[in-house]
């Protein structure tokens, strides 16, 4: 019985550090593959991600940094270099909030609006390729397993004083 036990808590072990290295091969390749998909617009895989948070109609009038960051999941110093990139290139503007005007939120630009429009056929055949053998079911079970990982990674995170 012991040995059944051990065996189990061997393959468990396994299978884990097999889904977590296959996340990072995953999340590396998204951000290689994701870059080359859309070099055409000079959007990384980052600024895809803000872009595609900024469009969400909840934050038309705009998003706070800490907010931005919090949704991508990111620290806010990462998040500065790359906003600031962007602003430059009149991709997103920080505008003073209705609510807190010592606050800054961020939108996107109409050249952003226009940049976002401009990529979606290559975001969608970049879709297409990289979830080509995956059913409608298979994405809303991925969508599932992987929702309850974020979720318990967070939890990880909040232990470890993040």
């Amino acid at each position: 019985m012991k040995q059944d036990i051990d065996t189990s808590a061997a393959l468990r072990a396994q299978l884990m550090n097999r889904l977590a290295f296959r996340l990072y091969q995953c999340a590396n390749l998204l951000n290689k593959t994701g870059t080359k998909a859309l070099e055409a617009h000079d959007v990384t895989t980052q600024q895809w991600a803000i872009i595609g948070a900024l469009v969400r109609e909840r934050w038309a009038e705009g998003i706070a940094v800490h907010q931005l960051a919090s949704l991508l999941m990111v620290s806010r110093q990462n998040l500065t270099g790359v906003l600031s990139r962007m602003e430059d290139r009149g991709l997103i503007e920080r505008k003073k909030s209705k609510v807190d005007s010592r606050s800054r939120l961020i939108r996107l630009t109409p050249d952003g609006w226009k940049r976002w429009e401009e990529m979606q056929a290559d975001i969608a055949g970049f879709y297409d390729g990289a979830m080509k053998d995956l059913s409608n079911n298979d994405l809303i079970h991925a969508l599932h397993y992987l929702d309850r990982m974020r979720e318990n990674m967070h939890d990880v995170d909040n232990t470890q004083g993040g």
